[in-house]
């Protein structure tokens, strides 16, 4: 079996050193060169034709984002991202992601991370998964993605006058997520009637900056949730990384209102959030109309979920094989046999939009 062939790219001789180890530890890895550069990365991806690009986010003179943008403009292959933790490096991650990264990696203490080896099963586990999407990044590069250059003029003066909140939209996620979000979310009006819920898998710090950066791409307003909000329509409300997400009803007058409940309780598969515990919460706590979205993502998350909401009656889309980073998530949601279309990327939000009608 041959091995996957990893560049590694960062400003630092101690970081391109000991990334270039853990990754040789892993017996199925080699990495076939090194680049201390944007623009040297660029010239090695084209020589070397690599299966995996680690790169860091920050270089001096052509940084990531610049190089990962040349890359998938002239030879797409899969990108992990590493970056630091600041609010700043969340931002740059998050436009990284929207590019066509395909993850990313936080590095435990900043930018020379002497502790990096913390992360190391974390750095083969991801490589593993980027590996086996070299394919699909080439044939989605024809596929137009919701570009840098494209601008929108944002009309927010719609105000929402709904008396209830009577249709909710339910989309989960994981790898490749970031990407297909910032193609979905700015696909809905402002006018959209339902409230929307949002998981995204991604560690504590950067679902802030997701938010923030689909916020200002959106009519609808985009925000990470806060615990005890309450739910209104045309808003989208990511979970923050390292919490459920879950829904509460309140009945005020002759209202029912929904509200958003945080907790830390035990991770569901490996996750928190988890897509099934926001599903089965909202099957559990909601009253009205569904429209559930499962798109790109590792594992099968909410394939528990889909059936608790279905069983509320809610229409259920999972995103097609050929537009998806990783087609493990709405693969096990359509095997449950609860899935009423299975659409490419580009056709989902107009899907939903008639669901609601």
């Amino acid at each position: 079996m041959s091995k996957t062939k990893v560049l590694v790219v960062d400003d630092s001789a101690f970081m391109r050193k000991v990334i270039a180890d853990i990754i040789n530890s892993d017996p199925l890895m080699e990495v076939i060169g090194k680049a201390r550069n944007g623009d040297e990365a660029i010239g090695k991806v084209m020589e070397l034709n690599p299966d995996v690009v680690t790169m860091d986010v920050e270089m001096p003179g052509t940084d990531g984002l610049s190089a990962l943008s040349r890359i998938m403009e002239l030879s797409p292959v899969p990108i992990i991202m590493l970056s630091s933790l600041t609010k700043d490096g969340a931002e740059q991650t998050m436009k990284a992601l929207q590019l066509g990264a395909v993850d990313f990696i936080p590095k435990p203490s900043g930018q020379i991370s002497l502790d990096i080896d913390k992360i190391s099963q974390d750095i083969i586990r991801k490589i593993r998964i980027a590996a086996g999407t070299k394919k699909i990044l080439q044939n989605l590069n024809n596929i137009s993605g919701f570009s840098e250059k494209k601008t929108r003029n944002i009309n927010r003066e719609f105000i929402h006058t709904a008396e209830s909140l009577d249709k909710l939209v339910l989309i989960g996620t994981s790898t490749g997520g970031p990407k297909a979000l910032h193609q979905l979310i700015p696909a809905f009006p402002a006018q959209i009637d339902a409230g929307i819920l949002v998981v995204q898998h991604m560690p504590s710090g950067f679902t802030r900056s997701l938010a923030e950066r689909l916020d200002s791409l959106s009519e609808i307003r985009v925000k990470e949730a806060e615990n005890g909000e309450k739910i209104v329509p045309g808003c989208a409300y990511i979970a923050p990384g390292d919490y459920h997400l879950t829904v509460k009803s309140k009945k005020t007058g002759q209202k029912n209102e929904l509200y958003i409940n945080l907790d830390k309780s035990v991770p569901r598969g490996g996750h928190r959030p988890s897509v099934d515990v926001m599903l089965e919460s909202v099957a559990e706590q909601y009253w009205s109309q569904i429209v559930c979205v499962i798109m790109t993502g590792m594992g099968r998350d909410g394939a528990d979920g889909v059936k608790a909401v279905k069983a509320r009656g809610a229409k259920l889309i999972a995103e097609d094989q050929s537009t998806c980073i990783v087609y493990g998530m709405p693969k096990a949601a359509v095997e449950t046999g609860m899935v009423d279309k299975i659409i490419p990327l580009q056709s989902i939000g107009e899907e939903v939009l008639k669901m609601l009608q």
